[in-house]
């Protein structure tokens, strides 16, 4: 079987309250099942009560964990909760951290290892006792053995970061986040004076491609965990900023033929009760129109693919 499990769904920073109950208020963290192998992705705060969960079970039943972990990109909110992840004071965890790094010449491994330094933590990396291997990929295929495989694709980020299909039996999930729309970048009014018809034409084209790619990528996906941070009327106002839209999501993974989509990455201001409301205005909206789920994520949900 292969499921995900929610443990973080926001973005930005996290944002916990009476407003964020529901649907939960830790940053980036999903936890990947193929039968008995584990992944992670994203090291957010969500982290933390995962962590908590693998040393009650994984830990208690084996005596060790063992896990792969893929890092979308090396912004704060998505590799913050590194230091309280307790399986890295084990000296049985083994694991092996993929992503990503795309900061002037620091290694993966230095930018997450930054945190925990004495100006910020009272733990060095050097002092943590798991076994942890760290790789700066790019887009690639991995196998990560026992019959599953991880596809990278780039994604459209101020900063590179990368989304991730696992495929096993025959099922597949994709993490799409933090992603915004390839758009033209070139000026495309004749009248304006920066104006030039080839470098338009040509960035058209150039943003067409790599939607296409991205497309393609989500193609007949069983779960596609996607970036929504902004409703379309937000997303003109944040043009650039490497989010996306409820609309493109939905009307993306429609074309792609998702059979599950799970709305993902949500605006740290966004409350509980506007959550619920634009899960239901847009599951109303595609109703009978398409046979593609689609759900909001909340820490804690379970979806198998």
């Amino acid at each position: 079987m292969l499921s995900v499990r929610i443990w973080g769904d926001r973005g930005s920073i996290p944002c916990p309250g009476k407003n964020t109950v529901i649907y939960g208020g830790n940053t980036s963290c999903l936890e990947i099942r193929a039968d008995e192998k584990l992944v992670i992705v994203d090291l957010g705060t969500g982290i933390k009560p995962l962590g908590d969960f693998l040393m009650t079970n994984d830990f208690k039943k084996k005596g060790s964990v063992d896990v792969d972990i893929f890092i979308s990109h090396t912004h704060w909110d998505h590799i913050m909760g590194f230091p309280m992840f307790t399986p890295i004071f084990m000296p049985t965890t083994r694991m092996r951290i993929r992503g990503p790094a795309s900061y002037e010449d620091e290694t993966l491994e230095q930018i997450i290892g930054a945190q925990l330094t004495y100006r910020y933590w009272p733990v060095r990396i050097s002092e943590l006792s798991a076994h942890i291997e760290y790789a700066q990929i790019k887009e690639t295929s991995i196998d990560l053995g026992d019959g599953l495989q991880v596809t990278t694709k780039y994604l459209n980020h101020p900063i590179l970061c990368l989304g991730y299909r696992f495929e096993y039996k025959g099922k597949s999930i994709i993490t799409a986040y933090d992603n915004e729309p390839f758009r033209n970048l070139f000026p495309t009014d004749p009248e304006d004076p920066g104006y030039d018809e080839d470098a338009a034409r040509e960035g058209e084209e150039a943003a067409k491609e790599e939607n296409e790619k991205l497309l393609h990528f989500f193609q007949n996906a069983d779960i596609l965990i996607h970036d929504t941070q902004y409703t379309a009327a937000e997303y003109k106002k944040h043009l650039g900023w490497g989010h996306s839209s409820y609309e493109h999501a939905i009307n993306t993974a429609n074309k792609a033929k998702v059979k599950k989509l799970v709305l993902f990455h949500h605006d740290p201001n966004r409350t509980d009760e506007q959550l619920r409301n634009l899960e239901y205005y847009y599951q109303k909206r595609i109703t009978g129109k398409t046979n593609m789920q689609i759900m909001m994520a909340r820490e804690g949900l379970t979806v198998e693919a």
